[in-house]
């Protein structure tokens, strides 16, 4: 009986902390893909790396996601300008008005 007791009483509990514990991981998960996004540029220039880790969030409406995707190609626009230009006119649809402004703020 009492097992039983202590098994609903915890059961419970962890039910009440769920959407909590939820939102925490969304926000570590979001965390997490920002931190990549120039992480990719950093780790050695690597387009190719960047194109993967900018793809996938390009529909992510989150604003930092957003600024991080212009940061990381702002960051790979002082290796090749022209390409990041590129990029932006071709992937103009896609990418938000902020990670455009982001990407083109240091190319003439």
């Amino acid at each position: 009986m009492i097992r039983k007791l202590r098994a609903e009483t915890a059961a419970a509990s962890n039910a009440e902390k769920a959407p909590g514990m939820q939102a925490c991981m969304k926000k570590h998960v979001e965390a997490t893909r920002r931190d990549h996004l120039p992480a990719a540029v950093q780790a050695g220039h690597d387009l190719e790396l960047l194109y993967a880790n900018i793809e996938p969030n390009l529909v992510d409406k989150e604003f930092f996601i957003r600024k991080a995707i212009g940061w990381a190609l702002r960051q790979y626009a002082w290796t090749d300008p022209s390409e990041v230009a590129r990029y932006v006119r071709e992937h103009k649809k896609q990418l938000s008005g902020l990670s455009r402004r982001e990407a083109l703020k240091n190319i003439g």
